[in-house]
């Protein structure tokens, strides 16, 4: 719904910002006093193309903005909303600004988010509706039909259900394709696999292990040297006659002396006599060291080959042990996921032909509904039209089978069916599509019709009605201004128009008006009520506001209960 639509630097218009309501709500104003540029700007900010010619002489920039309130049941707006992270004000609040510059350049903004013009005519189509001039009407939308159809039958719920299990069916048979697809590589890559983990498990890699046979085979390879040194470090040690052992075991003797004549040698003698020990007990170890070195060949060509394996399996799979361990899994874990493809192609074989089943009979369950209720919505807006001045005017909501191709059925995301409302203005004409009616006149009271039998159905919250009186007069007149009361009690209507017997049954009424202000041309809106609301139904009776056309408009303001 509509609550506030500003405008500033539009087209004649200086500024000027007002509050709406819900109900119906009309327009009037003498010709040319730019009751146009309101619809002009309502369509400007829906989503309409626009260029640099709206803006008013002497300004560089104009801005069409709106507070917007988005109902709870208009679940596609809030799903598209909520999609691209928009929050409502208060959950129910929406800002949105649109402005053009001279250069053409322009911005538009949801709350404080930028968006493009496509996506402003994409929203702004769960809202409103504009009728009368063949352009942004979701009537000529042969895509809007079905769901305008659909809301008819009552239907809503069980098609988005129908939508998600298309989706569902679409996902698995997606994913069956990319199986498919796979199974040409899957046995090379299952062969691959195996060899990987079956090198691994033979070999069995432990953690640490190279760094301990590069140890090893730097032992094995050296054992000449090694030797050589352990042995002269042994001879100087313990073996040689002036060895450190028998040096040691001297400067003992000699220091054990010294104490005995002087107390203060006996600490030294105590330390040389640890260092004797010491050097004894490593003696004891070294020999044993050296008896431990052994020449062996074969071990080295042992550890040789089990570092050369290593060193493979790293590059192969991993930069140590650890990661070569972990490459196995992994590949144990895909094996068996390959393993399982069949089972899960089966699986999804079996999900796929229980949804197409679920499917086939939803959509033909969809389709005997909006059978039915076409019939029904042909009936009653045939019964409307004729009220509205189209006595010979024909109406069908047209359901046929879409075609799959090669005399198939097709089944798409909202059914097997494709919607198109048909129309006929006069006796002997067939059918056509809507949007090939010529009159602004015709279609925006065919809407009407459609609207006043879906009211309660659709989520459409806001119906804009733009020359519905054109070329009318009369019973007719009557006849529209009844009906869009009736779904100004569901909806928010605005109806721009230049019959007192439709402008007396609204609930809110403006009054469009040029003026001169400062040598220049503005146009102004305001609300009318009371004294000077009947003078203004007065002048859409006669032109004036003389003591006739009052007590007329008197007499219209009594009859609708609109006196205020």
């Amino acid at each position: 719904m509509l609550e506030e639509l500003s405008l500033r630097n539009y087209a004649l218009v200086e500024g000027f910002s007002l509050s709406f309501h819900e109900g119906f709500n009309i327009l009037t104003g003498e010709t040319g006093a730019g009751k146009s540029v309101i619809v002009g700007a309502l369509g400007f900010l829906l989503g309409a193309k626009a260029d640099a010619q709206v803006i008013r002489t002497g300004a560089d920039e104009a801005s069409v903005s709106a507070v917007l309130v988005v109902n709870e049941r208009n679940r596609e707006a809030r799903e598209w909303l909520a999609k691209r992270g928009i929050d409502l004000e208060d959950q129910r609040r929406l800002m949105v600004r649109r402005g053009i510059r001279r250069t053409g350049r322009g911005a538009i903004y949801m709350q404080n988010a930028p968006v493009t013009r496509a996506d402003l005519a994409e929203f702004m189509g769960f809202l409103f509706d504009i009728h009368g001039q063949h352009h942004h009407e979701s009537l000529l939308k042969t895509e809007t039909h079905r769901k305008y159809l659909d809301h008819f039958a009552g239907i809503t719920e069980e098609v988005w259900v129908f939508n998600r299990l298309f989706w569902d069916l679409a996902g698995k048979k997606k994913r069956l394709e990319e199986l498919s697809a796979a199974e040409r590589d899957r046995e090379a890559r299952l062969g691959f696999l195996r060899y990987a983990v079956e090198e691994i498990a033979a070999f069995a890699p432990k953690s640490g292990e190279t760094e301990s046979l590069e140890a090893e085979s730097r032992k094995l390879r050296n054992f000449q040297k090694l030797a050589s040194q352990a042995e002269a470090s042994a001879a100087l040690l313990f073996e040689k006659e002036q060895s450190v052992l028998g040096l040691a075991r001297k400067a003992r003797s000699f220091l054990d002396a010294a104490a005995s004549i002087d107390p203060n040698a006996a600490p030294l003698a105590k330390r040389l006599e640890s260092l004797y020990y010491e050097a004894e007990d490593l003696s004891g170890e070294l020999r044993a060291y050296c008896d431990l070195l052994t020449r062996d060949p074969r071990r080295l060509e042992d550890v040789e080959e089990r570092l050369a394996g290593l060193y493979r399996l790293k590059k192969k799979y991993g930069a140590d042990e650890e990661a070569v361990a972990a490459y196995r899994e992994r590949a144990e874990k895909e094996i068996e996921g390959i393993a399982g493809a069949d089972s899960l192609r089966e699986k999804l074989k079996g999900e796929i032909d229980s949804l197409e089943g679920e499917l086939c009979r939803g959509a033909a369950g969809l389709s005997a509904a909006r059978l039915k209720a076409a019939a029904d919505l042909g009936a009653r807006i045939r019964g409307i039209l004729v009220k509205l001045g189209m006595a010979e005017g024909r109406f069908a909501a047209a359901v046929t089978a879409a075609g799959g191709g090669a005399g198939k059925k097709a089944c798409g995301p909202w059914g097997s069916d494709d919607v198109e409302f048909l129309i006929s203005a006069n006796t002997g004409e067939p059918l056509k599509p809507l949007a090939r009616i010529a009159s602004g006149g015709e279609l925006s009271r065919v809407m009407l019709a459609i609207k006043t039998v879906l009211s309660q159905a659709d989520t459409l919250e806001t119906l804009v009605f733009d020359e519905i009186d054109t070329g009318i007069g009369g019973e007719v007149a009557l006849a529209i201004g009844e009906y869009l009361a009736k779904i100004g009690k569901i909806k928010q209507i605005f109806c721009v128009t230049h019959l007192a017997s439709i402008a007396v049954r609204a609930d809110n009424h403006f009054k469009v008006e040029k003026k001169r202000e400062s040598g220049r041309t503005v146009t102004e809106i305001a609300v009318v009520r009371g004294e000077e609301r009947r003078r203004e139904i007065a002048r859409l009776l006669s032109g004036d506001s003389g003591d006739a056309a009052l007590a007329h408009a008197d007499e219209l303001l009594a009859r609708t209960g609109k006196i205020r």
